[in-house]
C-alpha cells in the first residue's frame, strides 16, 4: 500500500463562475452547472477538452439553464463524444438531451449497477440519485482512448463511489479528470449498496501510484497535487476505520451510535451519507474478518472479534 500520511485538509475557497466558460489550460476548459448543494458544493463541472473539436465530460443534472450555457460554450463546434465519469444524476442527467443536440454519442463504463442488492427504502433513496436506465452508445473499458484536436484521453477504472466509476488521463500531461473519486472540498460519499470501501481504497491506491499529479475534479476547484492529497484522503479513511473500530469496543454497536460518536457537531443534512459512509466502513471491516455482525429486525449490530 502507498504511504497514507499527512493531515485531510479540504479546499472550500473556490469560485465557480457557475455558467460561465473557464479555460484552464489550452484545450481544457470547465462550465459549472447551478446545483450547488451540500452534496455538490458549488455544482458540477462540466469539462470541454479540444479547441476546434470537443469532447464534454459530465454534461451534469437535467437542468435547461444548464444546457444552455454549454450550448454556447460549445458555439456550434462538433462534439464527438459525451464521457461520463459516472452514472450519477448530477454528472449524467443532461446526457441524452446534450446527445440530442450534438449528435453525440454517450460513453461510460455501462448502466449503473449496485454492489449488493438493495433494500426497499434503500431502492427509493437510489432512484433520486442513480440514472439506471441510461444506455451508453459506447461501452469504455480500462484503456479505452479517445483523440481529440492531438489530446488524448485514456479510461482509468476507479470503481467504489459506485461501480462504473471512471477517470480519463490526459497523454503527455499531468492533468486527470477525476470525477467524484477525488474532490478537494470534502471526502467522497461511499454509500452502500451504491459503492464500495474496498474498492474505493483500492482506486485511492491506483491513483497515487499512476503518473497523474493535478486532478480535475466534478465538484469544486482544482487540486495541483493530486497524488499528495489522494494520500491524505486514504489517510483519512484508515482513520476512519480505526475510529469505527474504536467505537464498536467501547460499546458503540449500531450505525447510528457510531454516527454520533465519529461525527459530533454535524449538520443534520449530511446525517444520512455519514450514517452510509459508516456502514460502508463496517462492511469493509466485517469482511477483513475485523469484526463481526448480527442482523435482526431492529437493524444490524456489530461486535468486536
Amino acid at each position: 500500500m502507498p504511504s497514507a500520511s499527512g493531515t485531510f485538509s479540504p479546499n472550500t475557497s473556490f469560485d465557480a463562475d457557475v455558467g460561465s466558460l473557464v479555460e484552464l489550460v489550452e484545450g481544457i476548459a470547465r462550465v459549472t452547472a447551478p446545483n450547488s448543494g451540500p452534496y455538490t458544493f458549488t455544482g458540477t463541472n462540466t469539462f470541454l477538452v479540444g479547441v476546434d473539436r470537443l469532447v464534454v465530460i459530465d454534461p451534469g443534472p437535467a437542468d435547461s439553464r444548464h444546457l444552455r450555457a454549454l450550448l454556447k460554450a460549445i458555439d456550434g463546434r462538433p462534439v464527438e463524444a459525451i464521457l461520463l465519469t459516472h452514472t450519477h444524476r448530477d454528472h449524467s442527467g443532461l446526457a441524452r438531451r446534450l446527445r440530442r443536440k450534438t449528435g453525440a454519442p454517450i460513453w461510460s463504463n455501462g448502466p449503473h449497477r449496485l454492489y449488493r442488492e438493495a433494500g426497499r427504502l434503500e431502492r427509493l433513496l437510489l432512484s433520486r440519485s442513480c440514472d439506471f436506465k441510461l444506455i451508453p452508445d459506447e461501452v469504455l473499458a480500462e484503456g479505452s482512448t479517445l483523440e481529440i484536436d492531438g489530446i488524448t484521453l485514456t479510461a482509468m477504472p476507479t470503481p467504489g463511489h459506485c461501480a462504473n466509476h471512471f477517470a480519463f488521463s490526459v497523454a503527455g500531461s499531468p492533468y486527470l479528470f477525476i470525477g467524484d473519486h477525488v474532490m478537494g472540498w470534502s471526502s467522497t460519499v461511499v454509500a452502500p449498496p451504491d459503492g464500495n470501501m474496498a474498492d474505493y481504497l483500492q482506486s485511492l491506491e491506483n491513483v497515487i501510484v499512476s503518473p497523474f499529479t493535478y486532478y480535475l475534479p466534478a465538484h469544486g476547484g482544482p487540486i495541483p497535487e493530486g497524488r499528495k492529497y489522494a494520500r491524505q484522503l486514504l489517510a483519512h479513511r484508515l482513520d476512519r476505520n480505526q475510529q469505527v473500530l474504536d467505537g464498536v469496543a467501547d460499546g458503540a454497536r449500531t450505525v447510528s451510535a457510531l454516527v454520533r460518536r465519529i461525527y459530533q457537531g454535524l449538520a443534520p443534512a449530511l446525517r444520512p451519507a455519514a450514517a452510509k459512509t459508516v456502514e460502508a466502513h463496517l462492511d469493509y471491516l466485517v469482511a477483513r474478518g475485523e469484526l463481526d455482525v448480527q442482523r435482526g429486525p431492529l437493524g444490524a449490530r456489530y461486535r468486536a472479534l
